[in-house]
């Protein structure tokens, strides 16, 4: 299948101000299973300068500069995607020691994730929530990973936040409710907090609905020998699949905000977006 996403960005100023350079992550990630067939992206007002680079994560970034005062900056978005068949299932673990928690990894697969390793401290309630649902998937490594993401997909609410960082682990625990970004991020530490290397996905994400309101969505993606990098997907309660078009992943979230950097000036800001996916 084909699809076309249109993705439009605005941040409107009450005054004028001069923008930093900006790192922008628009770029849906090629995979074998997806196709990016085309990419382009308009910035108004027009950067001095434009390059394409990639991160420390191996992120593709279009990382822009400016020399003018202005008042707005909307960036205009077109990308177009082909999937493949997939099967997520489609592997076997290897070496058979990570099919139960716990295990380690190896001292050189620990040097490459350990930035995907580190923890933050959890609520005893928080690790008691994980804890009881490692004990019915019997520690079995895939079972876990599967059932946790239903579990947090049946037991949290799902709300829209526009912009900001994600909520603490345990805050979104206690109110029982989050943005994507939200699960996401506790659904990682709590995965970090049994050794197993998770990071934060942001993206597209594709499925039919009767009256289409798309918005920028996030994922998470743990690492198993012999998997690769597996999705999960908290907000729906599972494994990514063809239609999760995979932008930005980072060790730390903030690092796949669609837009990062700063402004000279006093003035504030008002965030406009709008995002249209397209089965062609």
């Amino acid at each position: 299948m084909n699809f076309k996403i249109i993705h439009e960005t605005t941040y409107i100023f009450d005054d004028k101000v001069f923008l930093e350079p900006h790192y922008l992550r628009f770029r849906p990630k090629q995979t074998s299973y997806i196709d990016v067939t085309h990419f382009s992206i308009a910035l108004k007002s027009e950067p001095e300068g434009h390059s394409v680079i990639e991160d420390e994560e191996h992120n593709v970034i279009d990382f822009c500069w400016f020399g003018k005062l202005t008042n707005t900056l909307t960036i205009e978005v077109e990308s177009h995607v082909q999937n493949k068949a997939y099967n997520p299932f489609n592997f076997i673990i290897h070496p058979d020691a990570f099919n139960r928690i716990p295990f380690t990894y190896s001292d050189h697969q620990y040097q490459i994730l350990f930035a995907a390793l580190q923890k933050s401290p959890l609520t005893e309630e928080l690790v008691e929530y994980a804890e009881a649902i490692l004990n019915t998937s019997h520690f079995n490594t895939i079972a876990f990973l599967t059932n946790l993401t239903s579990q947090i997909h049946q037991d949290f609410n799902v709300e829209y936040r526009e912009d900001g960082p994600p909520l603490s682990p345990d805050q979104t625990f206690k109110i029982k409710k989050g943005s994507c970004r939200d699960l996401s991020w506790m659904q990682v530490n709590l995965l970090r907090h049994y050794g197993i290397a998770a990071r934060f996905v942001s993206g597209y994400f594709y499925f039919d609905m009767e009256k289409p309101i798309y918005e920028l969505h996030a994922w998470v993606e743990v690492f198993i020998p012999g998997t690769g990098w597996l999705g999960f997907d908290p907000s729906h309660g599972i494994l990514t699949g063809n239609t999760h078009f995979s932008v930005a992943s980072s060790a730390i979230a903030e690092n796949t905000m669609p837009v990062s950097g700063g402004i000279r000036g006093s003035a504030t800001s008002r965030l406009v977006t709008n995002l249209t996916i397209e089965k062609q």
